[in-house]
């Protein structure tokens, strides 16, 4: 049986920093002429720096359709926006530049204005330079800030997935000395909400189990190496629990992954940034996504940076990208489903919830 047009998901991916990888990634993906018939792209970049990467990477199977706006976008076609008409000349890869940061913001700018006008569907976006990009325009720490700002929502989670493990951050990017002053039983709740109705939404998953990491190492010791734990964590754990929240914890951070103990778990909520992006991109950097829960469109990126050390050399993985593009795609429909039937029913539940929170 032949696809329905109407179910193929047009998906907005901007460039990134034009002096990373993120081109090189987008047109190795998009070199598979497999991929377009799943998926209907919008690439929002520039045909000078495209033909520059396409040259410098040696990706002569890349080709694609140019178009003035998104709504002109043709199926089985890899669909490309010139963001700077006026752009003249090339970029230094490898190299960060202020005109760099211009670029990757016109593209995210463009992109994002095409989703919220509905030209597109889901949004994938290539690594930024988070300090080039800075501008009157750009004032945030990264694309999940900024997208938060644009929906009018400051309740969004930095939520790391994959088919292994799926880990979303309480604190995200703030500077680590000011990590325990953000931890409070009311965020913490706030995430573990967002997480929840995320992995049911836009995952299918019924009636989650969600672990909880703990702040300090093993997970403060009763008390005798931090007391976030007995204060605050634990705390919000039991009154989840109590409202019918599977949650579990707090546990600490290394023995609960060296252990494996994360495979027991349909998600697990880390304190900040590193505790948990650091694990998950060792189980799972060359197919793990970024993807953000409670924005009101669908947004994932890889789960890599600008790897300016890469940039023109034509080795860069591009495997993150694409399972970005799938996790779009897979969420933009499951949201759909789920807005029109519910979950299945038929669905297996958890029933194992017999373990109790960790003292």
């Amino acid at each position: 049986m032949s696809e329905r047009k109407e179910d193929k998901v047009r998906v907005a991916i901007t460039c990134g920093d034009p002096a990373g990888i993120g081109l090189e990634t987008i047109m190795k993906v998009f070199a598979d002429p497999r991929m377009i018939e799943h998926v209907t792209p919008v690439i929002y970049a520039h045909p000078e720096i495209v033909k520059q990467h396409k040259k410098i990477n040696n990706i002569e199977e890349f080709q694609y359709n140019s178009i003035n706006s998104a709504a002109e976008a043709l199926p089985k076609k890899v669909n490309l926006i010139n963001i700077w008409k006026d752009f003249k000349g090339t970029i230094e890869l490898g190299k960060p530049s202020k005109e760099a940061g211009e670029f990757a913001f016109k593209s995210l700018e463009a992109a994002v204005n095409d989703i919220a006008s509905n030209k597109v569907d889901a949004l994938v976006t290539a690594p930024i330079n988070k300090d080039t990009i800075q501008s009157k325009d750009f004032n945030f720490p990264g694309h999940t800030e900024y997208l938060a700002k644009i929906a009018g929502t400051d309740k969004v989670l930095m939520f790391l997935v994959s088919d292994t493990l799926k880990v979303g951050i309480v604190t995200g990017h703030v500077p680590l000395k000011d990590v325990a002053s953000q931890i409070t039983k009311e965020r913490i709740h706030e995430k573990l909400a967002l997480m929840q109705e995320s992995l049911t939404k836009d995952f299918s998953i019924n009636r989650p189990r969600i672990a909880v990491l703990g702040l300090n190492p093993h997970a403060g010791d009763n008390g005798l190496l931090g007391t976030e734990e007995k204060e605050i964590i634990l705390p919000a754990v039991r009154e989840a629990f109590e409202k019918g929240q599977l949650v579990f914890g707090p546990f600490g951070a290394d023995g609960f992954f060296g252990s494996g103990l994360y495979k027991q778990y349909d998600a697990v909520l880390a304190m900040y940034h590193d505790q948990g992006l650091a694990p998950f991109k060792t189980i799972a950097f060359d197919h793990g996504v970024n993807f953000t829960a409670g924005l009101p469109i669908v947004r994932t990126s890889p789960d890599h940076g600008t790897a300016y050390d890469l940039a023109g050399k034509g080795i860069a993985d591009e495997n993150s990208l694409r399972a970005a593009i799938f996790v779009a795609c897979d969420v933009y429909k499951t949201r759909k489903e789920f807005r029109e039937y519910g979950l299945n029913p038929l669905q297996k539940q958890n029933v194992n919830d017999k373990d109790d929170y960790r003292e």
